[in-house]
C-alpha cells in the first residue's frame, strides 16, 4: 500500500512521533500496512520531521541475530536497489535528507533508516510503496488539503492520523479513503477485527465478523403462503 500518516498541528508530537516509529519501522518498513507517506502539518513540519530523524538514527542497524540490533537486511538485492531509486528521486525533487540515505559499505542487504523532509508531492516516493525504512514527510496547510493529499493514491489498505480534538479525529477518518485507519496509533491490525482494503488495495475482508462472512454463502429460501 501506500499508507498516509497524517499529523495535525495540535498533535501530541511525543506520541506522533512514537506512532510513526511503529508504523515505519515494523519489519523495517517492509508490511504492507507500513506507513508510507508523512503528511505533516506546516506549524510542526520541521519539529515532528528533526524528532523523527533523532529516533530513527538511533537504531542500530545489522545482523538480526547480534544482540541490541535494532534493523536488519532487506529482503532482496532488488529490493534494496528499488529504496535507494526512490530516495535518490526525492532529492532530486528537492526533498532534503535528515538522517540516513546512503547505501552503507560492506556485505548484506542494508539500507540505514531514513528521514526526507520538504518531500514534494510530484516525488515517486508519495506514489510508490516504499517497502524500507524511510520516511518521507511533506507539509500541509488545511485539514482539507490533508485528506486531499492522503486520498491521492491508487491504494487505500490503511492510513494513520494523530489529533487530540475529537471531531477533527472522526472528520478524517470518515473522509479517509481506507480501509483501516488508526487514530493516534500506530498499530491496530487485530484478528477479531475486519482486515483490508480500497481501490486497488484489494476486496473483502479477512478477520472478525467480516472475515468468516467471506466464508459464508447467503441462501434465500421463499415459502409459498
Amino acid at each position: 500500500g501506500n499508507a498516509p500518516f497524517l499529523v495535525f498541528a495540535d498533535a501530541d508530537l511525543d506520541a506522533a512521533v512514537e506512532g510513526a516509529m511503529t508504523a515505519k519501522m515494523r519489519n523495517i518498513g517492509e508490511a504492507c500496512t507500513a506507513a508510507n507517506r508523512f503528511l505533516v502539518h506546516e506549524s510542526v513540519a520541521d519539529d515532528f520531521s528533526r524528532r523523527l530523524a533523532d529516533r530513527m538514527g538511533g537504531l542500530r542497524m545489522g545482523r538480526g541475530t547480534d544482540d541490541g540490533v535494532d534493523v536488519g537486511p532487506l529482503i532482496t538485492e532488488k529490493a534494496r536497489a528499488g529504496v535507494a531509486e526512490l530516495v535518490a528521486d526525492a532529492i532530486e525533487k528537492g526533498g532534503k535528507v535528515l538522517v540516513g540515505g546512503d547505501i552503507p559499505d560492506g556485505p548484506g542487504r542494508f539500507y540505514p533508516p531514513t528521514v526526507i523532509a520538504d518531500v514534494p508531492t510530484e516525488a515517486r516516493v508519495c506514489r510508490e510503496e516504499i517497502f524500507g525504512p524511510v520516511a518521507p514527510v511533506t507539509s500541509f496547510a488545511t485539514d482539507d488539503e490533508a485528506l486531499e493529499l492522503a486520498n491521492d493514491t491508487e491504494f487505500g489498505l490503511i492510513a494513520y492520523a494523530y489529533t487530540r480534538d475529537l471531531d477533527r479525529a472522526l472528520a478524517v477518518a470518515e473522509g479517509l479513503e481506507s480501509g483501516m485507519v488508526g487514530l493516534n496509533a500506530g498499530v491496530i491490525s487485530n484478528p477479531a477485527a475486519p482486515f483490508g482494503g480500497v481501490k486497488a488495495s484489494g476486496f473483502g475482508r479477512e478477520g472478525g465478523r467480516e472475515g468468516i462472512e467471506e466464508y459464508l454463502e447467503v441462501k434465500y429460501v421463499g415459502i409459498a403462503h
